[in-house]
C-alpha cells in the first residue's frame, strides 16, 4: 500500500470514531436544544391562557383537548400543596398522520376566583426515529464529503508535497552499486527532504567507493597471484623436461605442480565468484539454451568417451532467457561437467529439457547427497583432489544472480534441476 494510500486509511478510520462521537454529543445536545425551545414556548402559552380565563371565564370549559391544544379542569388542590409545573413526553392520536405522534406537555396549575385548576398544555415534537434517521444520512453524507475531500487532497496537493520523496524512490530503484551512475536529489524547500537526500547520497557515495575498492582488490590480487602461479608453473615443467632428475624426484615435483595447478583454478573460481557477487556481468542478451546446450555437450563428447558415457539430450521445449551469455555458458559447463565427474563410468546422463526447466541426470554414488551443503563453496561431493569445490557453488550464484532455481533430488538418479521464471 503506497504512504498517501495507508495515511487516507488511518485518516478514514479516525474521522469514523471523531464523527461517531460528535453525532452523539449533537444529538443529546440538539434534542436538549429542542426540549428547552418547546418548553419555554409551553411556559409562554401557559401564561396567555391564565391572562385569557381571567377576561373570558367561559374558557374554563375546554376540559377536552380540541383545537386550542389545552385542557383545564377543577382541581381539590389548595394553597397549601406546593405544585410544580412539570414537563413531560407522551403520545397522541393525530387524525392528519392517522397514527399516535410524540408530543410535549405542560401540566401546570392556576388560582381563579376562590378556585383552583389544573391545565395541560401540548405541542408537537419531532419524531425521534426520524430525527435518528435524517442526522445518520447528514452524517454519512459528512463522512463522505470529508474523505473525498481528503483523497483531492492527497491527490492534488500532497502529491506535490511528496515528490521529492518519491522521486528518491525511483532513483533508489535504479540505483546499481556495479554502475557508475550516482544518485543525484531534486532540492526541496523541506528540510526532512533535504536531510534525507543528503544523508542517501552520502550512503550510495560510501557504498560505491567501497565497491570500487573491494573489486581493484580482488582483481589487483588475482592478478598477482596469477603471475608468480605461472611462472612456478612454467619453471616446474622446465625442470621436469630435462630429465636429469631421479623418479622419486619427477614424483615430488609433479605433485607440486599438480598443486599449483590446482591454486590456479582455485584462484580463477575465486575471481570469478567475485565478479558475480559484485555483479560486475552487466551486458545481457537472450539466451538459446538448446542452441547452448547443443554446443557444451559437443565440447565435452571426448570427455565422455572417455569416461565410457554417452550424453543424451531430450528436447521437449524450446528455453530463451536473458541473462550474460558469458555466465550462462559458465553456469551449464559446470552442471553439464559435474554430472560427467561424478557419474558411473558405462552410464548416460540424461539432460531432459521441458518447459521451463532443464534438468540433468545421472547414475553416481548410491545414497543421497546432503543437500544443505551441495551448493556451499569448497564443499566436495567426492575425494578428486583436482577439483575445487567451487563449481555447484559458482552454478547456484549464478541462478540466484539471475532469479532461477537450482535444485537437487535423488531417486535412482542424481538430478540437478534448473527452472526458469515465467516471462524474462
Amino acid at each position: 500500500m503506497k504512504l498517501l494510500n495507508h495515511t487516507t486509511k488511518y485518516f478514514a478510520i479516525l474521522l469514523i470514531v471523531l464523527i461517531s462521537i460528535w453525532a452523539v454529543i449533537f444529538y443529546f445536545a440538539m434534542l436538549d436544544e429542542v426540549y428547552d425551545s418547546l418548553d419555554d414556548g409551553l411556559e409562554n402559552q401557559k401564561e396567555l391562557i391564565i391572562r385569557a380565563v381571567n377576561d373570558n371565564p367561559y374558557l374554563l370549559q375546554d376540559t377536552e383537548f380540541g383545537v386550542n391544544n389545552y385542557t383545564i379542569k377543577n382541581t381539590q388542590l389548595g394553597a397549601h400543596t406546593n405544585f410544580k409545573d412539570s414537563y413531560r413526553d407522551t403520545i397522541m392520536y393525530m387524525q392528519n398522520e392517522d397514527e399516535y405522534e410524540p408530543i410535549r406537555m405542560l401540566e401546570s396549575t392556576f388560582k381563579q376566583g376562590d378556585s383552583y385548576y389544573k391545565i395541560k398544555l401540548i405541542t408537537s415534537m419531532v419524531e425521534e426515529d426520524d430525527q435518528i434517521e435524517n442526522l445518520f444520512k447528514y452524517l454519512v453524507g459528512l463522512y463522505l464529503l470529508l474523505i473525498l475531500s481528503i483523497v483531492v487532497l492527497n491527490n492534488l496537493v500532497m502529491k506535490k508535497v511528496w515528490k521529492p520523496f518519491y522521486m528518491l524512490i525511483d532513483r533508489l530503484k535504479g540505483f546499481r552499486i556495479e554502475k557508475d551512475d550516482p544518485i543525484t536529489s531534486v532540492p526541496t524547500t523541506i528540510d526532512e527532504f533535504n536531510l534525507l537526500n543528503q544523508s542517501v547520497e552520502r550512503l550510495t557515495e560510501k557504498s560505491r567507493d567501497s565497491y570500487v575498492a573491494q573489486k581493484e582488490f580482488i582483481e589487483n590480487a588475482a592478478h598477482e597471484l596469477q603471475t608468480p602461479l605461472a611462472i612456478a608453473i612454467n619453471k616446474l615443467e622446465l625442470l621436469l623436461e630435462k630429465n636429469d632428475l631421479s623418479g622419486i624426484q619427477s614424483q615430488e615435483v609433479g605433485s607440486v605442480l599438480d598443486n599449483l595447478t590446482r591454486l590456479t583454478r582455485l584462484n580463477k573460481s575465486l575471481l570469478l565468484l567475485s565478479k558475480i557477487d559484485n555483479k560486475q556481468y552487466l551486458e545481457e542478451e537472450t539466451i538459446d539454451f538448446n542452441e547452448l546446450i547443443k554446443n557444451v555437450t559437443t565440447d565435452f563428447s571426448d570427455f565422455a568417451t572417455h569416461k565410457n558415457m554417452r550424453l543424451n539430450v531430450v528436447a521437449n521445449a524450446n528455453i530463451r532467457y536473458t541473462m550474460n551469455t558469458d555466465l550462462a555458458i559458465i553456469m551449464m559447463t559446470n552442471l553439464i561437467k559435474n554430472a560427467i565427474i561424478h557419474g558411473q563410468a558405462g552410464k548416460e546422463i540424461d539432460i531432459v529439457i521441458d518447459e521451463g526447466k532443464i534438468s540433468l541426470k545421472n547414475f553416481g554414488i548410491a545414497t543421497v547427497l546432503d543437500t544443505n551443503s551441495l551448493f556451499k563453496r569448497f564443499k566436495k561431493t567426492s575425494a578428486n583432489s583436482r577439483s575445487t569445490g567451487l563449481g555447484l557453488a559458482i552454478s547456484k550464484a549464478i541462478t540466484d544472480k539471475y532469479h532461477l532455481i537450482l535444485e537437487y533430488s535423488f531417486t535412482e538418479k542424481h538430478n540437478f534441476t534448473l527452472i526458469f521464471p515465467p516471462h524474462r
